[in-house]
């Protein structure tokens, strides 16, 4: 098709997501033909720089050879087989390959699809562990305030995003809300004392309803969706000490933070605490193919077990593509490009570039605060500057100068791919600033 054909029928046809018909008729078209490394090449022949790794999860970048090698061999011997009941080698080699990555004794991988399929089976578990202990009466969820942990009803409910899921608040079972840690500030000192206040608060709300607790959820040191808000590691820490004194289980959902992102494999490192449940996907297979999986404590996976019933013993969720041959391959080609690159470690330069850049950012007129972490910087527009509508301006400036972003309401981010080399992570971070101080003129 041409580029006017492709946009008639894309507006007649195609139903985008977390997107405004309106707004997008009314603005330049993009539409993405092919992808290579760290850029994007448009159907009309403009390259990008993928400034947001295709929504956090092309950690890899495009076309790797050895993931589209992975994915190509497994299609050739076989596509689809269940798991219910059996087995295949490559679900067998990707539990174990994810076990030996994840910290502690989280050696049990159920294996799912997208990450909303990884944060309902992590829930569900954690609510038959307790009814098959006998605490039937375990069915709530402490989760954090813009907490977001998926689209479906379940993770809606565990994680509210106000401006994502309004329409829908009545259909969900809403979690017991926990302030964020997250603290609107440059300063370090002051991100501590209001995460500290931030676990205050929480305790709190533990000592009060602990006992009808299944599970604590959260986002290990940045709630993406709430703005790719971060927070101190110190707050990862105290979670972990007041779930195990009110017997509560914790669940970390690292969907977006795993693999490499906050500067350690995963973000649980930063703080070293090992959760009793690890969503991941996203970036498990480098972001090509949707899979994901809960990781559970041998703990957890006993009291299924050893249950005397059938009926307890089974874990009553599944999913048709869970464990998918195809994407399973895909998985183990990815974990072994992270270990040959050695990231996280390999990024530490670049870590410091993001930094540096967006200390600078923080310098603008139209900047309120930022922070960085790991490959991950963000500042936030003033409301007084035009909050929303110029961090959209913004955006749509970086994507004529050749960049990729996409914001989030009022914060403006890069997440950019792990294999980014150092000119391109360097021409990202020139052409954010750039969009920043036009938008400033």
């Amino acid at each position: 098709m041409t580029q006017n054909n492709l946009r008639d029928q894309d507006l007649r046809h195609l139903w985008h997501p977390y997107t405004d018909p309106v707004t997008f008729a009314n603005e330049p078209y993009t539409c993405i033909e092919r992808g290579e490394g760290a850029y994007l090449y448009t159907q009309d022949g403009r390259a990008l720089l993928d400034g947001i790794a295709s929504w956090w999860c092309v950690a890899l970048g495009h076309s790797h050879p050895k993931l589209l090698a992975a994915m190509k061999a497994q299609a050739d011997t076989l596509q689809h087989s269940i798991l219910g009941n059996m087995s295949h080698p490559k679900a067998v080699e990707v539990a174990t390959r994810i076990a030996a990555l994840c910290p502690g004794d989280l050696n049990r991988v159920y294996i799912a699809a997208d990450g909303s399929s990884a944060t309902e089976a992590a829930l569900k578990m954690t609510v038959q562990y307790w009814r098959n202990k006998g605490e039937h009466q375990r069915t709530r969820f402490v989760g954090l305030a813009e907490g977001y942990h998926g689209d479906t009803l379940g993770a809606m409910g565990a994680g509210f995003v106000s401006w994502f899921h309004e329409p829908f608040e009545a259909l969900v079972q809403p979690a017991l809300r926990a302030p964020s840690p997250h603290c609107k500030s440059s300063d370090v000192d002051e991100q501590e004392v209001h995460a500290a206040k931030a676990a205050d608060a929480l305790e709190a709300i533990l000592d009060k309803e602990h006992n009808s607790v299944a599970a604590m959820i959260l986002e290990p040191r940045i709630q993406g969706a709430a703005g790719i808000w971060m927070y101190p590691a110190s707050y990862l820490k105290r979670v972990r000490e007041l779930c195990d004194h009110y017997g509560i289980l914790l669940i970390a959902d690292e969907i977006a933070v795993g693999f490499g992102r906050t500067g350690a494999i995963f973000a649980c490192d930063t703080a070293a605490i090992t959760p009793d449940i690890l969503c991941i996907g996203k970036c498990l297979t480098g972001g090509y193919l949707p899979m994901s999986a809960a990781v559970a404590s041998d703990r957890i996976f006993e009291a299924f077990e050893t249950a005397p019933e059938v009926s307890q013993r089974i874990f009553w969720d599944g999913h048709t593509y869970c464990g998918n041959p195809i994407t399973s391959a895909l998985a183990i080609a990815a974990m072994d490009v992270y270990e040959e690159q050695n990231f996280p470690a390999s990024c530490q330069v670049h870590e410091q570039m993001i930094a540096d850049a967006f200390r600078e950012v923080g310098t603008r007129a139209c900047v309120e605060y930022q922070q960085s972490l790991g490959m991950v910087g963000m500042c936030v527009v003033k409301e007084s500057a035009g909050g929303a509508q110029r961090a959209r301006n913004i955006s749509l400036k970086a994507n004529d100068l050749g960049l990729f972003i996409r914001p989030l309401g009022t914060s403006l981010y890069l997440w950019p791919p792990l294999t980014a080399t150092t000119e391109e992570l360097q021409a990202m971070v020139h052409k954010f600033m750039e969009a920043v101080d036009i938008a400033e003129a």
